[in-house]
């Protein structure tokens, strides 16, 4: 019975490394297969290091903070687009997105005040502009703010 303490990797998965400075008979005794002198045969060099040269966290100029790639970014509809929705019905983001006026029904909504509305609907959305509500309010209908 195999047991997981018998388990071995492939023949010739693994290999042996070669220990180095162990004297001239293994063939690697010595300078250690480092040659002679100059910073290679020295201890270590740092990974980041670049031979004098000026670090590149130096070359790259950042300053300060912009807060753009946290912004909530909204999705614009004005009024006048949901003018062709028949009136009393309720407006969410997703019949926005079955008419096209909206590209994700994922991304927030935010419904701004330009052009005229006639018909009497309810508005469903993220965020809407002062001008948006008192005309979606002066045209008989509602505005219901979404989470």
């Amino acid at each position: 019975m195999r047991r997981l303490q018998h388990l071995r990797p492939a023949r010739g998965a693994t290999k042996v490394s070669s220990r180095l400075g162990r004297g001239r008979g293994t063939g690697k005794g010595g300078t250690s297969g480092k040659g002679h002198k100059g910073q290679r045969a020295r201890s270590s060099i740092q990974p980041w290091f670049e031979g004098g040269q000026m670090p590149i966290q130096r070359r790259m100029s950042h300053k300060g903070f912009n807060n753009a790639r946290f912004a909530r970014k909204f999705q614009i509809v004005n009024v006048e687009s949901l003018d062709r929705f028949a009136a009393d019905s309720v407006v969410t983001p997703d019949l926005m997105k079955d008419a096209g006026l909206v590209s994700s029904r994922f991304n927030p909504v935010k419904v701004l005040g330009r052009g005229e509305l006639k018909r009497a609907i309810t508005v469903c959305a993220h965020a809407f502009s002062s001008s948006a509500v008192e005309m979606i309010k002066s045209a008989g209908g509602s505005v219901e703010v979404l989470p």
